[in-house]
């Protein structure tokens, strides 16, 4: 697996008390153009120089996933700045539009003024063991080099 290349992978992602964060198992593989920012650092350099039908099981810390937790990501907001008719509940994930794009947040406590979310992706802070099979790998084309993502089946769709 290099830069460039459509890597179809079959993967587990487990915490160390091995319950299962997310999985293939059952669906198509995930599809992604390596080299492109599209998948935790981590992942892809253990991933590296692996072959069609290779298995590879790794633990990666979180400055390698997705970072440790930062308490400044906990932040209250005014109930007002969420629209008036829309139920929040503890536990969903809502997504705020900023200038650097979207950036996706959890409710932690609903109150009647103020709101409490977190900013911190859910798996931060989490040390996270993948269990990967290589599926397929193949050159990308101009247009996926060109758009920085996959196109076709288990990628992108214009």
């Amino acid at each position: 697996m290099s830069k460039n290349v459509v890597a179809s992978v079959h993967y587990t992602g487990t915490l160390q008390d091995e319950s299962v964060f997310d999985s293939s198992e059952g669906n198509d593989p995930l599809t992604f153009l390596v080299g492109h920012q599209q998948m935790i650092p981590g992942f892809e350099q253990e991933m590296q120089g692996a072959k069609v039908g290779d298995r590879r099981t790794f633990t990666l810390i979180p400055e390698r996933a997705y970072g440790e937790r930062d308490d400044a990501g906990v932040v209250q907001l005014p109930r007002s700045q969420f629209p008036p008719d829309e139920e929040l509940n503890v536990g969903m994930v809502l997504v705020a539009q900023v200038t650097e794009g979207p950036l996706p947040f959890r409710i932690l406590t609903v109150g009647e003024e103020n709101i409490t979310v977190d900013f911190n992706h859910e798996l931060a802070g989490h040390d996270l063991t993948f269990s990967v099979e290589v599926v397929e790998l193949r050159e990308a084309t101009e247009e996926e080099l060109e758009h920085g993502h996959v196109h076709g089946p288990g990628g992108h769709h214009h």
